[in-house]
C-alpha cells in the first residue's frame, strides 16, 4: 500500500510528529484495554512520562489504517524517532531486558 492513502499520510505525519509515539485504545489517563494500560505502564516505567498518544476507538481510519501502516494486527502499537517497535508484549520483553530505555534513551533503572 503507497502512502497516498491520506489515512496513511495522516498515520506518518503522526509517527514521525513525536520521538515516542503510542496508538493505543483509550487514553494514557484511562487506557480502555489492559494491553494499552500495560504499554503506558512500560514507558513510565522507562522514564517516558507523557507519550504522544493516539486514541483509535476515536477514529475508526486509524484504528484500521495503523494496521496496514505497522502491518501489524493488533494494538497497542509503539513508535519510536518514526521506526515501529511492537505491541505491548515486545514492548514488555524489550523493556525487561533493557533494550526499551536504549531505544528511547532513557536512564537503566
Amino acid at each position: 500500500m503507497s502512502h497516498t492513502d491520506p489515512t496513511q499520510q495522516r498515520i506518518e505525519q503522526i509517527v514521525k510528529s513525536s520521538d515516542v509515539v503510542l496508538f493505543m485504545k483509550g487514553t494514557a489517563q484511562f487506557p480502555m484495554c489492559g494491553f494499552s494500560g500495560r504499554a503506558i505502564q512500560v514507558l513510565k516505567a522507562c522514564g517516558v512520562t507523557k507519550p504522544a498518544t493516539v486514541n483509535v476507538l476515536e477514529d475508526e481510519g486509524i484504528r484500521n489504517g495503523i494496521k496496514e501502516y505497522s502491518n501489524w494486527p493488533t494494538i497497542p502499537q509503539l513508535y519510536v524517532k518514526g521506526e515501529f517497535v511492537g505491541g505491548s508484549d515486545i514492548m514488555m520483553e524489550m523493556y525487561q531486558n533493557g533494550e526499551l530505555q536504549e531505544m528511547l534513551g532513557t536512564p537503566q533503572a
